[in-house]
């Protein structure tokens, strides 16, 4: 899903079509063909937001297709993207609430960590609490022995608080952005990327690699890494 954002004024990009993906290793990089970066219009940040529409839907529909298919021959194979085959309803329910406390899991722990770090902390937590249930159950002090290591510890009493809020409403991981938003340490991006991931809500996930590559498909010349210009996007 991408934001509504303006097109340069002169001269125009070429259709997402002319992107040209590398094959050559995992750090591929996307070109538009034919661009000039000296001859582009950089798009200032206060007209970011007064946009009508910044890729056309022929042009959002190609980029797409460009993306996933860069992420098919090119993600990593991680612990918390891990999925199994379910036979009935119940299996299907249970196999959704997992995925979403995994990916809100992981997705908490890789705030401002490597994601090579992160995964064996992740699996011993996984072991240790698989469900929100049985993480709701424990102790501030498991937590955190869990934890040591990784770094600012006010995530993983985030976590604690949200399971235990939780589980006193009934135990039923929110299914929106909206709702997830309202659980502990849960802010915009976790919330989009729990309720797409897990619940296919058609929510954007936005942070400073989205940025970037719209910035550079239409030359708005910010800073994505900036937290006032990731909301203005």
């Amino acid at each position: 899903m991408f934001l509504a954002l303006p097109s340069p004024i002169s001269p125009p990009l070429p259709l997402v079509s002319n992107i040209n993906m590398s094959k050559k290793n995992n750090t591929r990089k996307s070109n538009v063909n034919g661009v000039s970066k000296k001859t582009q219009t950089l798009v200032k940040t206060e007209d970011i937001e007064d946009a009508v529409s910044f890729f056309s839907k022929d042009e959002t529909h190609k980029l797409r297709a460009v993306l996933l298919d860069w992420y098919d021959h090119n993600h990593r194979v991680l612990p918390w993207r891990a999925t199994s085959n379910h036979s009935n309803l119940k299996e299907e329910e249970e196999e959704v609430e997992k995925r979403a406390y995994g990916v809100w899991v992981s997705e908490i722990m890789l705030q401002q960590t490597r994601v090579q770090t992160v995964i064996a902390y992740y699996n011993r937590w996984m072991l240790k609490w698989p469900t929100i249930h049985h993480l709701a159950n424990a102790s501030l002090e498991e937590v955190n022995e869990i934890w040591a290591g990784l770094g600012y510890y006010r995530r993983a009493r985030f976590l604690l608080e949200g399971a235990k809020k939780i589980v006193a409403e009934g135990g039923a991981i929110p299914k929106t952005a909206s709702l997830l938003r309202k659980i502990p340490g849960i802010g915009d991006y976790t919330s989009g990327a729990i309720a797409s991931i897990a619940f296919k809500e058609a929510v954007p996930v936005v942070d400073g690699n989205v940025i970037r590559v719209i910035a550079r498909l239409r030359a708005v010349s910010e800073n994505p890494k900036d937290s006032a210009i990731i909301k203005r996007f």
